[in-house]
């Protein structure tokens, strides 16, 4: 089964609430321990889709749409970092009556993890983080995202050139073709009302907080996953990650960039459920 098929089958399961003001759209499925999944900036909920077709046969599998992205609506007012982010996905969880649950994030999505983690140590069960680096974003990517921002905000688009630069991030050194030139229509076809939406987002992650000055407060289960291939957010931060969390474990995912949800499907299915259930708590 294709990704647009295993999506296809999603929809019954989708649902939105008010958030903070504004309507978060997120899926719904599965049955058991409740795992909050956070995707990627520039994609959405479906990125998930191997993983919710695995996981939900054993879990219930929340995984809302970001800000701006896929179909949620605007972020809501005064959001302003990654900790108010956190903070209106465990209002997600108090809406939909869930105390206990694990995050699952893959770049933003374990950026706001941490952050959540941290928020709500007794809630959250384990936590999990693909491709991402919770520490201040190094000053000369940061620099070359803030300028790219600035660069849509102002054509109130993402150019040709702008998705050339962008996508190579986002994939190992040879990608899947078809993973490529859906990424790109995404892109080339995003929402133009969502563009600020973007814009403020972006600034919000490349201009994140230094989270590794409080890791030693996470002492629950984690997993740091990274890419071998990854562009975007290196082995190497991973490392830096794992040498901070007290007992995390880290796992180099081959052959893989930074979507490894899609470029590593089985792989990162695996890695999940052994992960979630050696860690299973009564």
């Amino acid at each position: 089964m294709n990704i647009t098929d295993l999506t296809n089958n999603f929809a019954a399961n989708r649902h939105q609430l008010n958030i903070g003001g504004s309507t978060l759209s997120y899926l719904d499925i599965g049955q058991g321990p409740v795992l909050l999944m956070g995707h990627s900036y520039l994609w959405d909920a479906k990125m998930w889709a191997p993983q919710i077709a695995h996981l939900s046969q054993n879990y219930r599998c929340i995984v809302p749409d970001l800000w701006g992205h896929g179909l949620s609506a605007n972020l809501p007012a005064k959001t302003s970092n990654l900790r108010d982010i956190a903070a209106q996905m465990l209002e997600l969880m108090d809406k939909l009556n869930v105390d206990k649950f694990s995050v699952i994030g893959l770049s933003v999505g374990a950026m706001w993890g941490a952050e959540l983690a941290l928020k709500a140590p007794t809630r959250v069960q384990h936590l999990v983080m693909l491709g991402s680096f919770i520490g201040y974003e190094p000053e000369i990517t940061r620099d070359k995202y803030y300028a790219m921002l600035e660069v849509i905000k102002n054509e109130q688009i993402i150019s040709d050139k702008i998705i050339d630069t962008i996508t190579p991030l986002f994939f190992a050194n040879h990608p899947n073709a078809e993973l490529v030139e859906v990424f790109k229509q995404k892109l080339k076809h995003f929402d133009s009302s969502n563009i600020d939406n973007l814009y403020q987002i972006g600034r919000m992650i490349f201009g994140r907080r230094d989270t590794m000055d409080d890791v030693h407060l996470l002492t629950l289960p984690c997993l740091i996953m990274t890419g071998v291939e990854d562009k975007a957010r290196t082995v190497l931060e991973g490392y830096l990650m794992h040498d901070a969390i007290d007992g995390s474990e880290y796992v180099h995912i081959p052959d893989c960039g930074h979507i490894s949800t899609l470029e590593q499907a089985e792989f990162i299915n695996q890695r999940l459920s052994s992960f979630l259930s050696a860690n299973a708590r009564a």
